[in-house]
C-alpha cells in the first residue's frame, strides 16, 4: 500500500483513568517516530479542540514530561463529552472537522474513551470516507467500567479494580477495630455494567472484603437486601456490602436519590448518593452503626495503586493504533485478546470494526454472579487477577508524585 503522509491529531475524551495518558503517550511517541508522520497533534478537550482549532503541538514537548505521561493519571489533554450529531441530521460539525483536516493536513486521527468516544470515532471515519478525504481513524479503548465490546477487557480497569479492592481491604480492617458492630456500605461506580463492582471480589478472596455484592445486570431488591444484610450482621457482628452507583429496581429505575441530579453531554445519568440512602435505610432497620462510602472520582484517578499490566497494556494499545494506520488500516478500534491458560497469562492487541463497537455495552457475565444475586463467583476472579498485576513505577519527588507537566504550545498551520 503507498505510504500515506500527513499529521495526525490525538484527542481524549469521556472520564479519564489513572492509565489513559499510558495510551495517549504510546500514540504520541510511535507517531513522533515515524516517518509518514510529519505533524503531532493533540486536541484540547477532545473533538472540542478540534472544532475549536485548539491543537497542541506535541513535537514541542520535553520529551521526559512525555515519558511521565505512563504515571499520571486523568486525560493530560483535556477531555469532553460532546456528542456530535447525526451527519445525514446536522453536519456543520463535520464540515468544521474536515476544515481543520485540510488546513493542518490532518491524515491520521486517533481518539481515545469509551462507548460514546468510538461513536465519535465511527462518525467522523465514515463521514471521512463519504467525502472523500483520505483519513485513517482508529479507536483507542479506554474506560473504567470495562464495558467496550469485543475486547477481553479496556485499559484503565485493572488500575481501577485495583484500587477498589485493596480500598475494601484497607476499609475492612478498619471496620472491625471497635467492639461494637458495624455495617460499611461501599458504592462504586457503574451505571449498566458491574465489572467494578465485581472488582470488590478480589478484597473478598483475599480475605478482607464485601460479604455483599450487588450489580446492575440483575434488578436489585431492596427487601432482600435488607434481609441479607441482617443476616450477615446478626452470624458476624459486622457486614461489609458492595454496591453499584447503578444498580435498579425491576421497573429500570436507578436505586439512587441523585438519578435526576444532572445528565451528561450524551443524556446518562449523573448518579451518586446511593451509599448515603442505604445506609440511612440499614440504620433505621437494624439500629446498627452504619457507614456509607463513595469511592467517587478516587477509583478513576488512584495512579499510586495502578497496576504495571494495565498502564503497559494501555501503551500496547495507543501504540498499535498508530502502527496498524500507518500501515494502511483504518476505521478500526484497538483491542485486546488474551489468554489464561495454566495460570500464565498473554495479551496481543487486535483490530475491531468501529461500527461494531460504537455505543455497545458488555456486561458482566450472568455466570459470574451468584445465584442469591448478591455475590461474585470465581470465574471472575480467575479472570481479573491477572489484570492487577504489578506495581507502578511512578517517580517520586520529595515522597509526592512527579507528574508530567505539558507546556501546551499551541499549533500553527503556517
Amino acid at each position: 500500500m503507498k505510504e500515506l503522509k500527513g499529521a495526525c491529531i490525538i484527542g481524549q475524551s469521556g472520564g479519564p483513568s489513572s492509565v489513559i495518558n499510558s495510551s495517549a503517550y504510546g500514540v504520541i511517541r510511535t507517531a513522533l517516530d515515524c516517518g509518514a508522520i510529519t505533524a503531532v497533534y493533540g486536541a484540547e478537550h477532545g473533538i472540542k479542540g478540534v472544532l475549536n482549532d485548539r491543537l497542541f503541538d506535541m513535537s514541542k514537548e520535553d520529551p521526559r514530561e512525555l515519558e511521565l505521561l505512563k504515571y499520571t493519571p486523568s486525560s493530560a489533554l483535556g477531555s469532553c463529552r460532546y456528542k456530535i450529531a447525526d451527519p445525514d441530521v446536522d453536519d456543520s460539525d463535520y464540515r468544521r472537522i474536515l476544515e481543520i483536516f485540510k488546513k493542518y493536513d490532518i491524515r491520521y486521527f486517533f481518539y481515545n474513551g469509551g462507548n460514546d468516544s468510538m461513536d465519535t470515532c465511527n462518525k467522523i471515519s465514515k463521514y471521512m470516507m463519504k467525502v472523500g478525504y483520505e483519513c485513517r481513524v482508529m479507536g483507542v479503548p479506554k474506560t473504567i467500567d470495562n464495558d467496550l465490546f469485543g475486547t477481553d477487557h479496556c485499559p484503565g480497569f485493572a488500575s481501577a479494580a485495583k484500587y477498589i479492592a485493596t480500598s475494601c481491604m484497607e476499609v475492612y480492617q478498619d471496620a472491625r477495630v471497635y467492639d461494637t458492630g458495624m455495617v460499611v456500605i461501599m458504592e462504586i461506580m457503574g451505571r449498566h455494567a458491574g465489572w467494578l463492582t465485581a472488582a470488590a471480589a478480589l478484597a473478598a478472596h483475599a480475605g478482607s472484603g464485601p460479604d455483599l455484592i450487588y450489580v446492575p445486570e440483575v434488578d436489585f431488591d431492596m427487601e432482600r437486601f435488607l434481609a441479607d444484610v441482617k443476616r450477615v450482621y446478626e452470624e458476624k457482628g459486622n457486614c461489609m456490602v458492595a454496591v453499584s452507583e447503578g444498580i435498579h429496581y425491576a421497573d429500570g429505575s436507578f436505586v439512587s436519590e441523585a438519578k435526576t441530579s444532572a445528565t451528561d453531554g450524551f443524556g446518562h445519568a449523573q448518579l451518586g448518593g446511593l451509599a448515603s440512602m442505604l445506609a440511612d435505610r440499614v440504620k433505621r432497620e437494624t439500629g446498627a452503626k452504619v457507614r456509607g462510602i463513595e469511592l467517587s472520582l478516587l477509583q478513576r484517578c488512584g495512579a499510586h495503586l495502578a497496576s504495571k499490566t494495565d498502564y503497559e497494556e494501555a501503551f500496547m494499545a495507543g501504540k498499535a493504533a498508530v502502527e496498524n494506520a500507518v500501515a494502511g488500516l483504518t476505521d478500526k478500534m484497538v483491542g485486546f485478546d488474551c489468554t489464561r491458560e495454566a495460570g500464565k497469562y498473554v495479551c496481543q492487541t487486535k483490530l475491531l470494526n468501529l461500527t461494531d463497537v460504537a455505543n455497545v455495552e458488555k456486561k458482566l457475565p450472568l455466570e459470574w454472579i451468584n445465584e442469591a444475586h448478591n455475590g461474585i463467583t470465581q470465574g471472575f476472579i480467575d479472570y481479573c487477577l491477572p489484570l492487577i498485576q504489578g506495581e507502578t513505577e511512578m517517580v517520586k519527588e520529595n515522597g509526592l508524585p512527579r507528574f508530567a507537566r505539558l507546556k501546551k504550545v499551541l499549533a500553527s498551520a503556517d
